[in-house]
C-alpha cells in the first residue's frame, strides 16, 4: 500500500521530532534506550505465557503494543516482542510498534500497518543520511545502520525512489535531520 506524499512527509517529520526529543544523533539506533527514555516498557515474549500474550493483545509472530491504564489513572505503553527473532528483526519490530504509538493509531488496518512500516524503515535508515554517507549497497547499509539485510534491501529501494522522485534539493526537515546527525 502506498501513502499520500504528504503523509510520508508527516511521518518523516515525526521521526525527526522523536530524534530531537530523545537526542538521537548517531546510528545504529538503540531502540531499547529510546523506549526507556520515552517511558515505554519493552517486554520479551519469553517473559509471558502464550495465553497471557493473547489476552493482552494481538500476539503476532513479531510483536505488538498495548496501552495499559493503571489504578491511579495513569496510562503506559508497553511493546511486546518476540525475543527468539534475530536482533535486527527485533529492532524493526520495536520501531514499527513505536510508529503505531507515535502516529496515534487506535485500530488495526492496512493503512496503519503501512504507516508503521514506513516509520520503522525511515527511522532506522533515512534516505537523506544514506545519501550523505554515500552508501551504495544494501550490505554496507545493513552494517552501518545495524539493520537486517532484508530491511536494508527495502531501505535501499526507498532511497532509490527518493533519488528518482524526490525534490531536487533537500526539504527543510531533511536538512534538520542531516544537521542533527552532523553528516553534512
Amino acid at each position: 500500500m502506498y501513502l499520500e506524499s504528504a503523509r510520508y512527509d508527516e511521518i518523516e517529520k515525526e521521526v525527526i521530532a522523536l530524534y530531537k526529543i530523545v537526542r538521537i544523533d548517531r546510528f545504529p539506533i538503540d531502540c531499547f534506550d529510546l523506549c526507556k527514555q520515552l517511558g515505554i516498557e519493552v517486554v520479551p515474549y519469553s517473559s509471558k505465557s502464550k495465553k497471557a500474550l493473547n489476552q493482552i493483545g494481538d500476539a503476532s509472530k513479531d510483536g505488538f503494543s498495548a496501552l495499559f491504564q493503571y489504578s491511579d489513572g495513569s496510562l503506559k505503553w508497553k511493546i511486546y516482542y518476540n525475543d527468539s527473532m534475530p536482533k535486527e528483526r527485533i529492532k524493526f519490530t520495536i520501531m514499527h510498534e513505536m510508529g503505531h504509538i507515535r502516529l496515534d493509531h487506535t485500530e488495526h488496518s492496512e493503512l496503519a500497518e503501512a504507516e508503521a512500516n514506513y516509520f520503522a524503515k525511515y527511522s532506522l535508515a533515512p534516505p537523506p543520511l544514506i545519501h550523505q554517507l554515500h552508501i551504495e549497497d544494501y550490505v554496507d547499509l545493513a552494517y552501518k545502520f545495524g539493520i537486517s539485510l532484508t530491511c536494508a534491501y527495502y531501505a535501499m529501494q526507498s532511497y532509490a525512489k527518493w533519488l528518482k522522485y524526490g525534490p531536487s534539493e533537500y526539504q527543510t526537515h531533511e536538512l534538520v535531520l542531516i544537521e542533527l546527525f552532523n553528516v553534512a
